[in-house]
């Protein structure tokens, strides 16, 4: 699966989330941003700003 951060651009590692769902929070690991999943189709995950990190 496949997320983009929407702050810096870039995918996101979701590998340490092995049971990702909608409402999970996942952290960037390039902008330290935390993201809240909101959407989950295709193998590609949408997710919105929940604080702006580091």
């Amino acid at each position: 699966m496949i997320l983009i951060c929407p702050e810096c651009k870039n995918e996101v590692n979701l590998s340490s989330y092995p049971n990702l769902d909608i409402g999970h929070i996942v952290e960037c690991d390039v902008c330290g941003i935390t993201l809240q999943v909101k959407s989950i189709s295709e193998g590609k995950i949408e997710a919105e700003v929940v604080d702006e990190g580091k």
